[in-house]
């Protein structure tokens, strides 16, 4: 489920690299996807945080993160791996 870090990104208004990411495994009966969230670094400087998600096959979703309570435990757990998204959340709650 890991993705190689950092890897590039291109949107509309700018590309640069994908420097911490967390996500999970989320499964609903024969179905499964991976709700993202990923700190995006822009060229030319600048940071955003992403809310995305990859389809069962591992590819990356056009439509918006769907999390469910059921699944916050684990998204919280593989935070660990990403103190500054986990630093951003945590102004975003505080």
């Amino acid at each position: 489920m890991r993705r190689p870090l950092p890897r590039p990104f291109s949107l509309p208004w700018g590309t640069g690299l994908i420097v911490e990411e967390v996500s999970l495994v989320a499964r609903a009966g024969e179905h499964s996807w991976q709700p993202t969230v990923q700190l995006l670094a822009y060229e030319g400087g600048g940071e955003a945080l992403r809310f995305c998600y990859y389809d069962e096959r591992g590819r990356f979703g056009r439509g918006p993160m769907l999390l469910r309570p059921a699944d916050l435990a684990a998204l919280r757990a593989a935070l660990v791996d990403a103190p500054r998204i986990k630093a951003l959340l945590s102004e975003l709650v505080d």
